[in-house]
């Protein structure tokens, strides 16, 4: 391949009108293959996931060639540690992304179900059919397995789709498209059903923001200032979530055990995720006997804690959290904490402060669990378990391409029946309306 040696350069000094051109010669070519790909069954789709699979494994040594590329630019654009972690790509994290395309493959067809069917007193009868979305436009931050990942749910879901990833992980993910491509020439899917796009000219998104006619939705994935910039630029609807300030409430009936460690998951499993929990409500009740527990737990993975009066006075490592600090996400290290004097005010405080993402109740009492299911306005509420689990792979379905905080069309992990539409087909035999 000849991505292995050969280096991206940037585009910016492109004049507008040529990246426009260009943004519209790629959104005009999505298009039709989308239209095509809407007419293709699932076994050719299923075809090409596994030969696109086929084809990481036989290419590793070329895909890492690609990948040395990015790894050796990342000190340039200032990358943390653990960001050039997410980046690499040794041969366990590619056969983990083949292994991902074949799951993908594993799952059913969405297009053609029929979601509902009704047969009218007039004899008409009413099919309610799933349908892709059509032309996807995903921006996303720099990990190449994404742009795999992105690719095989569209197109497993009969969507085309433009990839715009960061310029970070630029070799890697042409690496990875030009395989994908290469699998859909060899079994018959349009090849413009997944592109790329080549120019790390930043404006490229605002031109791509501004085809509704060829681009039908738009889904951002990164940072809340790229997904505020699309939600506020694009002409076409958006499917997104501006972050993910999760909370775990610990009730008065709650088993302390439990509670420890669903909070100690919720938060240190990873802390630089959407689904990690920002922060932490505790019943008053059980302040006095629970907070120093849980305190010692987190203090032990090194996480600093910021608390409201009664948390401070009962646990003395414990800094004041000022209103900001209960509506952060942190990502990091650090959660917010305060005691609750009932359900109700629990319930209140993460509508005020949380961002709809996922929330968790720690409780024996089962009135109080359902209160709290009903009341609290996320896109998944979690009971009696860590809210990491609001994630495509853990709620079965398959891969996702981000989790959405939305409420028209798609609302938590986007996996691909979150991906396609629907249209109603009706069949008569001759009525006509009197």
């Amino acid at each position: 391949m000849s991505i292995a040696s050969e280096k991206i350069s940037d585009a910016s000094a492109t004049s507008q009108d040529d990246l426009a051109s260009y943004c519209q010669d790629v959104a005009r070519r999505a298009k039709a293959a989308s239209r095509v790909l809407a007419q293709v069954d699932g076994a050719a789709k299923n075809a090409w996931l596994a030969r696109s699979a086929e084809l990481l494994r036989n290419n590793g040594d070329a895909i890492a060639a690609a990948n040395a590329l990015d790894l050796e630019a990342a000190p340039d654009y200032g990358l943390t540690e653990a960001q050039v972690d997410r980046l690499r790509l040794t041969p366990d994290r590619i056969e983990s992304i083949a292994v991902g395309l074949e799951q993908i493959a594993s799952l059913a067809d969405p297009i053609g179900q029929v979601i509902d069917s009704t047969v009218r007193p007039n004899g008409l009868r009413i099919l309610k059919t799933r349908v892709p979305l059509g032309v996807v436009f995903f921006i996303y931050e720099s990990r190449p397995n994404v742009t795999a990942d992105a690719a095989a749910i569209c197109t497993k879901a009969g969507n085309a789709v433009i990839l715009r990833g960061g310029k970070e992980a630029a070799h890697s993910s042409r690496a990875i498209v030009e395989l994908l491509q290469k699998a859909a020439q060899e079994t018959g899917l349009p090849e413009d059903a997944v592109q790329l796009v080549s120019t790390t000219d930043r404006d490229a998104v605002g031109h791509f923001l501004h085809l509704p006619e060829q681009i039908d939705v738009a889904i951002p994935r990164g940072g809340e200032g790229l997904i505020r910039r699309v939600a506020s630029e694009a002409q076409m609807p958006v499917i997104k979530h501006y972050d993910g300030n999760c909370h775990v409430y610990v009730d008065a009936s709650a088993d302390f055990d439990m509670a420890c460690e669903i909070v100690v998951n919720s938060k240190c499993h990873r802390m630089g995720v959407c689904n990690a929990a920002e922060s932490l409500l505790v019943h008053a009740d059980v302040a006095n006997e629970f907070l120093p527990v849980v305190a010692s737990a987190l203090l032990a993975n090194e996480v600093e804690l910021r608390g409201d009066p009664r948390t401070c006075e009962l646990v003395p490592q414990a800094v004041a959290a000022t209103d900001d600090d209960y509506g952060a996400e942190f990502l990091g290290p650090k959660i917010s904490i305060k005691t609750v004097a009932s359900t109700s005010e629990a319930i209140e405080h993460i509508n005020q402060y949380g961002s709809h993402h996922t929330d968790a109740i720690v409780t024996k009492d089962l009135a109080t669990a359902e209160q709290f299911a009903n009341e609290v306005d996320s896109a998944a509420v979690v009971v009696n378990a860590s809210t990491r689990f609001n994630d495509g792979g853990e709620f079965g379905l398959g891969a996702e391409i981000g989790i959405s905080t939305d409420k028209f069309h798609a609302r938590g992990p986007c996996g691909v029946e979150e991906l396609t539409s629907y249209k109603y087909v009706v069949h008569g035999t001759g009525q006509i309306r009197g």
